[in-house]
């Protein structure tokens, strides 16, 4: 339906009753006035007639008609009045207006009926003779108790009309004035009941866009005024209401914003309800985006899919391990429970995501240092074991045999202690660095690099080696020495031991902005760029053999990048095959 505003709902109608009333009531004074004066015109009609009865009767004794013409015809005119004599028989006698010889029979007329039957007798019609419409009023002439004639009176009533137009024309102004006014004053009601409402829908609009601190002004009626009063209320509980509502969302989209753990909820169909930062995060979506969506069009997880259909039909906690590959392979312990509402129904479910990568991936390095610990190990100890073995068989050995097997068993002794040596240095790295005991004071580091130099001169020019030093005195670093020193002895190490004899090997520090870099040049044989990525990582080697063959123990990188980790900084490689490699240490600038 169409809908209209409450004041011309109001308006119109009262405009309408307003016009339609004073249609009737000036219709109903017309229709009085107009009897009214046709009820005057009637008496003054009969008061004439009977002035001039006792002066007919006279006449009609003595047998003159010609004098009943003449004597009506100067009464007529002297009283502005029609008079006709009419006998019992219906002929005219008498006219104050025509000849009554030419006048028709009329006794058969209305009023003339009426007297003849001895009554006063009243008529509005047309006048044939006169061309007009006239009122009549017949009185019956009476002698010796017998109606002898018809005295008849008449005036035109157009004489009415003129003086009832005057008086029409007067209602009719004073009608449309009281219309006038009752317009001005149907519009006044109109916007005074109007208005309030009005200002209550401008309330009530503000307060559906969430201005709940306005207030509506209480004035009009009582029941305006309730009305107002009801809606403030209203409004000042729901805002209330909201502002709890508010803060107890804030409160807990701070929690789950907080989580490490992904939090997800969803509904029996398996669309999202919510989702924190961190869920989104793990399935590799947009949490505004997977609002309302289904699970399967944010990720498409068999594992995950199954898991919460069983969070769904189960009625007891469930957990398992989903495996995510939205990001890269990630592990996800999952623990799911039924969603209820406040009467019990279940709606839902929500699921806790708690991402495990790391801790599979410790796992598998633990795993693997442990193998590679027990391999890096067996090697020396089962060399000693076995010479040892061999001296003790009883059999005679030449002093020659006796002293290499010696040699042997110290060779493999001094690198099990240098495998030791460095896992511990390596632990106690860590455990100072993950402590915050590293102590670091500012520090010149062409200093350091010098140090770190002179370690390597040795067996840098049994390889003829030479090693260049590109470091300005000017750039000081926040470090431990001994520490960085160690580092960069460590890659120096490397770059000498696999670099050809005689080719060069370069330290380079430079600073920018941000950081001091600290590069390590070779033009050895390079790395290929698979082995980049775990280079750095404990026993790690890209060739066993010929990195045993020469001493190596497969931790200097891994203490490298430790000690440029416990600095605030990092360690990173570049190698072309054929061409040489590049390690870098990265270390914040003062």
């Amino acid at each position: 339906m169409m809908r209209k505003r409450l004041f011309w709902r109001i308006f119109p109608p009262l405009v309408i009753i307003t016009i339609v009333s004073l249609a009737a009531l000036t219709w109903y004074a017309s229709t009085a006035l107009r009897q009214f004066h046709l009820d005057h015109v009637a008496l003054d009609l009969e008061a004439q007639a009977h002035l001039l009865t006792p002066q007919m009767s006279d006449l009609l004794d003595d047998g003159n008609p010609a004098r009943l013409d003449s004597l009506s015809k100067q009464l007529g005119s002297r009283a502005g009045t029609r008079l006709t004599i009419i006998l019992p028989s219906g002929r005219v006698i008498g006219d104050s207006e025509e000849a009554p010889e030419t006048m028709d029979d009329h006794r058969d007329r209305p009023e003339v009926r009426a007297a003849l039957a001895g009554a006063i007798g009243r008529s509005v019609r047309f006048s044939h003779t006169l061309q007009k419409t006239h009122m009549y009023v017949a009185l019956p002439v009476r002698s010796d108790g017998k109606v002898i004639c018809v005295l008849r009176t008449s005036r035109p009533v157009t004489s009415i009309r003129e003086t009832l137009r005057t008086l029409y024309d007067d209602l009719l102004l004073g009608s449309m004035v009281v219309a006038l006014l009752a317009v001005v004053a149907g519009i006044w009601v109109s916007r005074r009941i109007s208005r309030p409402l009005e200002e209550m829908k401008r309330g009530a609009e503000r307060f559906a866009r969430g201005d709940l601190d306005s207030r509506l002004p209480v004035y009009g009626t009582e029941e305006m005024a309730a009305l107002a009063e009801t809606m403030n209320q209203m409004a000042a509980e729901l805002n209330d209401r909201i502002q709890k509502a508010v803060q107890q969302r804030n409160e807990l989209e701070a929690v789950l914003s907080s989580m490490v753990e992904g939090v997800l909820a969803v509904d029996n169909e398996q669309r999202i309800i919510s989702m924190n930062e961190a869920a989104a995060r793990l399935l590799g979506t947009n949490r505004d985006r997977a609002q309302g969506q289904h699970l399967l069009e944010v990720i498409r997880n068999a594992d995950l899919e199954r898991f919460i259909e069983k969070a769904l039909s189960s009625s007891e906690p469930v957990e398992g391990e989903v495996t995510l590959r939205s990001l890269g392979e990630r592990f996800v312990q999952a623990y799911g429970s039924i969603l209820t509402d406040s009467q019990g129904k279940e709606f839902g479910a929500l699921v806790v995501l708690n991402d495990i990568t790391k801790l599979r991936r410790l796992e598998g390095v633990r795993r693997e240092f442990v193998a590679n610990v027990s391999h890096e190990l067996r090697t020396p100890v089962t060399s000693i074991e076995g010479f040892i073995e061999t001296l003790l068989d009883g059999r005679s050995h030449t002093p020659e045999d006796t002293k290499r097997f010696l040699e042997i068993i110290s060779r493999h002794a001094d690198r099990l202690g240098t495998i030791i040596d460095d896992l511990l240095s390596l632990s106690r790295i860590e455990q100072e660095a993950e402590a915050g005991t590293v102590e670091l004071e500012e520090t010149q580091l062409e200093s350091i690099l010098l140090g770190a130099l002179q370690i390597c001169e040795v067996i840098a020019s049994e390889r003829q080696i030479e090693i260049q030093l590109i470091c300005s005195d000017r750039i000081n670093v926040r470090a431990n020495g001994a520490l960085l020193e160690e580092a960069v002895a460590n890659l120096m190490d490397n770059a000498i031991k696999y670099s050809d004899p005689g080719s060069p090997v370069t330290i380079e520090a430079s600073q920018s902005e941000d950081e001091v870099v600290i590069h390590v040049r070779d033009k050895g044989s390079g790395i290929e760029e698979e082995h980049l990525s775990r280079i750095f990582e404990r026993f790690y080697r890209v060739d066993k053999a010929r990195s045993r063959k020469l001493g190596g123990t497969g931790l200097g990188l891994s203490i490298v990048k430790h000690i440029a980790q416990a600095h605030g900084g990092s360690a990173a490689v570049e190698s072309i095959p054929g061409q040489g490699s590049v390690f870098s240490i990265h270390l914040p600038r003062l």
